[in-house]
């Protein structure tokens, strides 16, 4: 059966992304990820768990001579990545890897990437109330990789000194730390909180492999005004623009 598709646009229209109607679709936490990584061009990062492609490809809009690579566990949303990879023009410089975390394609490359990232699934195993839908149920519950070999896979692909950055349920915050400890510094925990005066429900946690310096717990960013529109730093970052997660 052919997978239905729509082309969306993100990015202020600057990346379009063909992407399942029906399932996992990509929504801003991607962007905001991809938003979060203070990368150079002439560097390398990957992207692991891709879907569709939407980070790799919002990061790669705003730098251009960045090269990245992807894994997606899911092959229909790796094809798709690749048509998007296509669709936007970045074929020279991205590449998007079928595989596991668990069992990664001997194509990536030990300590070989100075950024890795990824927006691994929200939900444990163990948590009831699983989407109905098989690939938006892959996407968002874990199966046999739990967060912590997110953690693992990240800073096995992450050169020393450079960056892994996640984003995630707030309420999991601890094990991305516990995960972190004696191998990584320079963490930097970063809330998004929906406005002003409800609690947290995602953060962005980057870290940086090898070295020891302080964690920094950072104000975070604002997403929606009062009056429920994206608030003027949101919005430049859902634009394009590097959020700074810290000075």
């Amino acid at each position: 059966m052919t997978l239905e598709t729509t082309e969306d646009h993100i990015l202020d229209g600057k990346v379009v992304l063909h992407q399942p109607k029906n399932g996992y679709r990509a929504a801003v936490d991607p962007v905001l990820l991809a938003a979060a990584i203070r990368a150079e061009e002439g560097e390398r990062a990957l992207d692991l768990g891709c879907g569709v492609g939407a980070a790799m490809l919002c990061l790669g809009s705003r730098i251009p001579g960045l090269d990245i690579d992807g894994l997606e566990l899911q092959a229909e949303l790796a094809e798709l990545a690749r048509q998007n990879v296509e669709a936007n023009g970045c074929a020279e410089r991205m590449r998007v890897f079928d595989g596991d975390i668990l069992n990664p394609p001997g194509d990536l490359e030990e300590d070989g990437y100075h950024h890795v990232f990824a927006n691994p699934p929200y939900m444990s195993g163990d948590r009831g109330n699983h989407p109905p839908d098989e690939s938006k149920k892959i996407a968002h519950v874990e199966t046999d990789a739990d967060l912590e070999d997110w953690v693992d896979a990240a800073l096995k692909f992450c050169k020393r000194k450079g960056s892994v950055t996640f984003i995630q349920r707030a309420d999991r915050l601890a094990e991305l730390l516990i995960g972190l400890e004696g191998r990584a510094g320079e963490i930097t925990v970063f809330p998004l909180w929906p406005k002003d005066d409800e609690s947290s429900h995602r953060v962005i946690v980057r870290a940086r492999k090898g070295i020891k310096s302080p964690m920094q717990l950072m104000n975070g960013l604002t997403l929606h005004d009062d009056d429920g529109g994206y608030t003027a730093r949101a919005d430049e970052a859902l634009k394009g623009g590097e959020l700074r997660l810290r000075v």
